[in-house]
């Protein structure tokens, strides 16, 4: 199960890209699905629901193209999950409160939910400025084996 859906991964890298871009200027999104590798009619799509909700600004003529509707510091992993795929829940129970019938009496919803409240603070708290001036690929699964190595 990913949580993370392949749509909002690219999403997340044409929004890091844009982020890279020297003082805001626009990149097409050709360019953008070309250096992403995204396909042009999806980096469309995304784009699209990117400016709808104004985490992006499109700019028309010959230099036009995409570029950011707010600073990097002021856009979070968790704004752009949140406009392509909707909230991530770990489970449905902690959508809404009547999702459950055993919601308050069930000791497992208390704690899934202090982890949903743990991830959506960490996703809230990393901003596309911290990911346009990181460089190089990250730790994977194994993040707990790699760091004690």
């Amino acid at each position: 199960m990913d949580i993370i859906r392949r749509n909002t991964d690219y999403a997340l890298r044409l929004m890091v890209r844009l982020a890279r871009s020297r003082h805001g200027d626009s990149v097409s999104t050709r360019v953008l699905a070309r250096e992403q590798g995204v396909s042009y009619q999806l980096a469309c799509k995304l784009m699209q629901q990117l400016h709808e909700a104004r985490l992006v600004e499109s700019c028309m003529g010959p230099k036009g193209g995409f570029r950011l509707g707010r600073k990097p510091a002021e856009i979070s992993l968790l704004d752009v999950i949140g406009v392509i795929q909707g909230p991530v829940s770990l489970n449905r129970c902690l959508l809404r409160e009547a999702a459950c019938p055993r919601r308050t009496q069930c000791p497992v919803r208390r704690k899934i939910g202090e982890l949903q409240n743990r991830m959506d603070e960490y996703l809230g708290a990393v901003t596309l400025e911290e990911l346009a001036k990181s460089r190089g690929m990250g730790p994977g699964r194994n993040t707990k084996k790699l760091k004690e190595e």
